[in-house]
């Protein structure tokens, strides 16, 4: 985590300020010339020389190193070549160890150049594996407006077990998964991409909403243990809590079935108000194994201006370093705006600034706002 911030920071100030940050080193360098030559013979500061590599390992690459450490090595000769101490020992050890830390610098920075190029190439691949897995949630359907944010909460990891998804059906509404896999690592991907792919393939061709957590919690379970042995089975549970929600264009209500999940909250103007399930299922993938072929589905009123938050437990847990739990249902009627793009970045900053930057867990949150009632469809043709 330190070393990507480091990196990222590095980065953004280099292109600009390095050149005026290397004065810095080579001011070094002409300083100790010029008073290790003027000051009195028993008086000696060539060994600060070595600071000029050091101090520009952090600010450039092996070549300029290199250059850096061969101007020190010519600064040290020169003051010994004006001081008449050329061939002592001392001033012949003092340039030893400066070749040695020159080199031992530009070493440094070859290897870090090509950590560097490796973690760019890992953040690609896992940015591109965010893009197709975590695909970006419309910021249009219908008369909804649709925004989604996902924190991860290792740095270097872009993709983790929370997950959301929308789809268009062909009855006019709109329907949303959320969800957070158990576990962590790449068995929480693999199990987050198999039900990524079970609602895409399905939330169009359901006829009904409880028939879609039925086919999503049957694809899990078996996709999940097909190649278990029946003692893997007994000791490895895979879940996922989950939210499945049905809106329609022209009703305003919102259909949803909780599986385990934190119940979603509407907020209408500064009044918050949580969308709590009389009836939570169990998560999917348990769904089967306790005999259930059916599930309940409540319904709410969202009307046009009214803002629908969907979260994981990685938000509402979250911690600061006082062990405080994040006030999302305190924060979020402060933030009164039409955008939802606009409500997830006051939400980001005041999560990350209450966790100091430091999420134990991931999170994800869906913001949808019901704009107007769309128009009516059009009768079909004779």
């Amino acid at each position: 985590m330190a070393l990507r911030a480091w990196l990222d920071a590095r980065t953004s100030w280099q292109p600009e300020h390095a050149p005026v940050l290397l004065m810095i080193p080579l001011g070094l360098i002409v300083t100790v010339c010029v008073v290790d030559v003027l000051s009195p013979p028993h008086v000696h500061l060539g060994p600060l020389l070595v600071a000029a590599p050091a101090i520009t390992v952090a600010l450039a690459g092996a070549r300029t190193t290199a250059v850096m450490g061969a101007l020190a090595i010519a600064a040290q000769v020169l003051i010994g070549v004006l001081r008449g101490v050329a061939d002592t020992a001392n001033v012949q050890a003092q340039i030893a160890a400066l070749v040695v830390v020159s080199a031992v610098c530009v070493a440094v920075c070859v290897v870090r150049g090509r950590r560097e190029q490796q973690l760019h190439q890992v953040r690609s691949v896992a940015e591109a594996a965010q893009r197709v897995l975590l695909q970006p949630l419309p910021s249009r359907a219908g008369p909804l407006q649709i925004a989604g944010l996902y924190i991860p909460a290792e740095e270097e990891a872009e993709l983790g077990g929370d997950l959301y998804a929308a789809a268009r059906t062909s009855h006019h509404s709109t329907r949303l998964l959320i969800g957070d896999v158990r576990g962590s690592g790449l068995g929480a991907i693999s199990n987050t991409a198999l039900l990524l792919g079970a609602f895409r393939a399905a939330a169009h061709r359901q006829a009904t909403l409880p028939r879609l957590a039925v086919h999503l919690d049957a694809a899990f379970r078996w996709d999940t243990r097909q190649w278990r042995s029946q003692t893997e089975q007994d000791t490895v549970e895979d879940f996922a809590t989950a939210m499945l929600l049905d809106i329609p264009d022209h009703d305003p209500v919102v259909h949803l079935i909780s599986c385990g999940h934190p119940p979603p909250l509407l907020l209408r103007g500064n009044r918050l108000i949580p969308l709590v399930a009389e009836a939570s299922h169990l998560p999917i993938g348990f769904g089967g194994a306790f005999g259930i072929a059916d599930y309940d589905v409540q319904t709410f009123p969202f009307e046009p201006g009214d803002l629908l938050l969907l979260y994981t437990d990685g938000v509402v847990e979250a911690r600061n370093t006082d062990g405080r739990f994040y006030p999302f249902t305190e924060r979020a009627p402060q933030w009164t705006t039409d955008d939802p793009d606009a409500f997830l970045s006051h939400l980001q900053a005041d999560l990350l600034a209450h966790v100091h930057a430091h999420l134990d867990d991931d999170a994800a949150v869906v913001a949808i706002r019901r704009t107007a009632s769309a128009p009516p469809p059009s009768a079909p043709a004779r």
